[in-house]
């Protein structure tokens, strides 16, 4: 049975509920292993035992949280020329505009040769305030579609052997 791994990181939940929602409807999708893992819970190891990759985290400053990069620095020379090929998508919970998250984890995917399979999702949460920064984040039932979309389709491609 192929594996899905959905790496998240989140602070305030917006992140969270958006990984939550991919990976209830990847299990929906069915014929695949969905491992949800906090980013700072998962290994070189997790990274090399799964076929496909869903990557989650909030936009900090205009780039991907602290946490998610730290996972990336611990997770890349494991994985390095050990995962060429294997298929990966991202989602990011933004409080502007997103494109820096998702272009950093692009550079970092394209470093250990995944390959993209849908276009990032960036949820834009409009946080502007410092009290809405640190504010639990809630996520519009739209969005979380949108969150279901990929994790769905990830794992019906994985589970085809489209990818």
């Amino acid at each position: 049975m192929k594996r899905l791994l959905i790496v998240w990181h989140s602070r305030t939940g917006g992140s969270e509920r958006m990984a939550r929602a991919a990976a209830d409807a990847a299990r929906a999708a069915g014929e695949v292993e969905v491992r949800l893992q906090r980013a700072q819970d998962t290994t070189g190891d997790d990274v090399l035992a799964a076929d496909g990759y869903l990557f989650v985290a909030p936009e900090n400053l205009a780039t991907m949280a602290g946490l998610m990069k730290e996972f990336f620095d611990r997770i890349y020379y494991a994985a390095l020329e050990k995962i060429n090929g294997r298929p990966y998508a991202i989602l990011v919970c933004a409080g502007s505009d997103g494109t820096g998250a998702v272009r950093q984890i692009q550079r970092i995917a394209t470093g250990l040769r995944l390959k993209e399979v849908a276009p990032a999702v960036i949820v834009n949460t409009a946080a502007q305030t410092p009290e809405a920064i640190l504010a639990p984040k809630t996520i519009p039932e739209r969005e979380l579609a949108r969150c279901r979309e990929v994790g769905a389709a990830l794992a019906a491609g994985l589970a085809a052997g489209v990818f």
